[in-house]
């Protein structure tokens, strides 16, 4: 099965809660298998900062869903959750955005990987590094970007997520 990487995010309401739904959402669908969760960092808003801090996580899954297919499960779950897009990085319910789906690259006006952001945030790097330190993204680890990039606000916390996956 390939192997996809998603950030998952959440600054409204129960953030905990709804990320812990989003991870059994995937969990539960018949064509992915969870094989990793990364630890849960607070961070603030990027964008639009007046809103919220969010918590984050990264997760790894093998699936037998091409992405297309895997960003409409994460579309639908957003939806099920009480996701309502009001405003480009505005707050959410919960944010579920798929990073990598093995090696593939893909433009298309509704999905673009690998995501077209990764590389400079350190609210996603921070918890893909902890799954993959040495996954390779644009030819160099996942660790290098992570170093690269500004960690200001990026806080790891002692939630742990895994043990409800």
């Amino acid at each position: 099965m390939p192997t996809a990487y998603l950030a998952l995010g959440s600054n409204l309401a129960d953030r905990r809660h709804l990320l812990a739904a989003a991870l059994a959402a995937l969990a539960r669908d018949p064509q992915n298998r969870l094989t990793g969760v990364s630890p849960v960092y607070e961070t603030k808003a990027v964008g639009l900062t007046d809103q919220p801090d969010f918590l984050n996580c990264v997760v790894r899954l093998e699936t037998d869903l091409a992405p297309l297919a895997l960003l409409d499960l994460c579309l639908a779950i957003e939806q099920q959750l009480g996701r309502i897009r009001r405003e480009r990085w505005g707050p959410r319910t919960v944010d579920l955005d798929l990073l990598l789906h093995e090696e593939t690259t893909l433009h298309d006006d509704r999905l673009t990987l690998p995501h077209p952001r990764m590389k400079t945030r350190a609210f996603v790097l921070a918890p893909l590094a902890d799954l993959a330190p040495d996954l390779l993204l644009h030819g160099e680890p996942i660790r290098t970007h992570l170093a690269r990039a500004d960690q200001t606000g990026v806080h790891r916390t002692d939630i742990n997520l895994a043990a409800l996956a």
